[in-house]
């Protein structure tokens, strides 16, 4: 148990870097797609430079904080298997599960546009990039209320959350055809 906050520290350290890859890694997606539309020499040029910088953010930071974050998880598990006993922790355990099939999906995506393959559109990106966001908000609360966590509120709670980002979506697209450079 003398290790057990280093292994917590740990395992925050990699679940926020995890974050900060799948927050990131639409947008690269983004940029991408909307390189699709531009003329040569361009196109090709900035596709190789996103195909790059998405391979590079995927394999070197994504992946590997994904994998030690769940890694450092289970050794939490291990050192503390009365979690596992607690509702809390099988809510949070469910959006887990959750963010491991988001993770998988993008990685989809991700060898899709490495090969050049356009499936979707930029906006049906940005708002797949608010799944991550979704999922951590659910899961902070859950880690800091524990059963003091109301869950009709934590449930309405991320409905509105979901609703206000997708306005924003909205707003976003609306300013952005006003002025294209935005």
């Amino acid at each position: 148990m003398e290790y057990y906050n280093y292994i917590k520290s740990l395992h925050l350290i990699f679940v926020i870097t995890w974050f900060a890859g799948l927050f990131y890694i639409p947008r690269l997606f983004i940029y991408h797609i909307e390189a699709n539309d531009k003329p040569e020499p361009d196109k090709s040029i900035l596709s190789k430079q996103l195909q790059l910088m998405t391979k590079r953010l995927w394999f070197i930071i994504t992946w590997p904080s994904a994998i030690l974050a769940t890694l450092f998880a289970v050794i939490l598990l291990v050192l503390q298997p009365v979690w596992l006993q607690q509702p809390w922790m099988h809510v949070k355990l469910t959006f887990v599960v959750l963010l491991i099939i988001y993770h998988l999906k993008t990685h989809q995506m991700f060898k899709q546009l490495q090969r050049n393959e356009v499936k979707y559109t930029s906006n049906f990106m940005r708002i797949w990039n608010e799944g991550a966001t979704l999922i951590l908000f659910a899961v902070i609360f859950l880690v800091i209320l524990k059963s003091a966590f109301n869950w009709i509120f934590g449930v309405i709670g991320i409905i509105v959350l979901g609703i206000l980002l997708m306005l924003g979506i909205k707003l976003y697209k609306r300013i952005r055809n006003k002025n294209p450079e935005a």
